[in-house]
């Protein structure tokens, strides 16, 4: 059961985390799958991070695809363009954008008034999560729309609905990840004519890398971490926000969320899959209505 087979995928941004996880599940589906992001097993980013894009190609080849590892800073538009061309004259086509470029963790000042936040690394985190989208939209796009039912997913933290009433820790970090919302819902105005769909997608709480390294536990381990913070109960790993996206593309109805705002949890619900545990978290219903109530940790009825 391969739905995927024969579609050609590009996971902007798959060193780690979430796009590492879609790489690997549009893999699974049977995809090509090209992976970027700037840290390879000769060269480091300014993550200084021990994760490749080479680890996350040869994932993506033993799970059923074919992975091809690109290096690539997507904040130089040429490195962009060099890349689309390379996937046009390999494949011919591209079918599966995914803009999940971000690599601002370490930018991040939380709980920092405006006037108190670094703005260098303010004014970086804006350019890493919105600019590298859009000047990796304006160069895929063209490709991406000579065929029917193509896909574009931007990642980002947080539906529309959640998003428009909470504050999401600074300014920099919430008009990084608001404005991808939009930015999706945009898209879906241009693309829509040529018979392709955009959207936005949030992971719930992801066990990714840098959470499990915060919370000093391994994928393994990681229901450790519950006794300093109960409600990571609800954690999900990359692989189901990933799942996410591999059902997207393979419905031949996607057209049906065209701009929409969505959660991992939520097309769970729609398309069955689960995480790699068997379990379906749906993060964002439980954050309003447990955590936020000030309910003790409890997943039962919501994973």
């Amino acid at each position: 059961m391969k739905p995927l087979q024969g579609k050609i995928a590009l996971v902007a941004g798959a060193t780690r985390g979430a796009g590492r996880g879609i790489a690997i599940e549009l893999g699974a589906a049977g995809a090509t799958v090209y992976v970027t992001g700037r840290t390879t097993r000769e060269a480091r980013s300014e993550y200084n991070r021990p994760e490749t894009i080479e680890e996350t190609a040869e994932l993506v080849t033993q799970a059923g695809g074919q992975g091809v590892a690109v290096q690539v800073d997507h904040l130089v538009p040429e490195q962009v363009e060099a890349l689309v061309k390379r996937i046009e004259q390999e494949q011919g086509r591209l079918d599966v954008l995914v803009n999940d470029i971000w690599g601002a963790e370490y930018l991040a000042e939380w709980n920092v008034p405006i006037w108190e936040h670094s703005l260098e690394k303010g004014l970086r985190m804006l350019r890493l999560a919105i600019d590298t989208h859009i000047i990796t939209s304006h160069y895929a796009l063209p490709l991406l729309i000579k065929n029917k039912n193509g896909l574009i997913v931007e990642m980002t933290d947080g539906t529309a609905e959640y998003n428009q009433t909470h504050y999401r820790i600074s300014v920099f970090y919430d008009q990084a990840k608001t404005s991808i919302t939009r930015m999706a819902w945009a898209l879906a105005q241009e693309v829509q004519p040529h018979g392709c769909t955009a959207v936005a997608l949030t992971p719930g709480w992801m066990r990714s890398e840098i959470m499990l390294e915060h919370f000093k536990v391994t994928e393994a381990t990681w229901r450790d971490a519950t006794a300093d913070e109960p409600h990571f109960v609800i954690s999900e790993t990359p692989r189901f926000v990933g799942r996410a996206v591999a059902a997207l593309a393979g419905d031949p109805e996607v057209g049906r969320w065209n701009g929409q705002s969505l959660s991992s949890g939520g097309l769970a619900q729609v398309y069955g899959f689960t995480d790699v545990d068997g379990s379906r978290p749906d993060c964002m219903r439980y954050l309003v209505e447990v955590v936020e109530a000030d309910k003790p940790a409890d997943v039962r009825g919501y994973k």
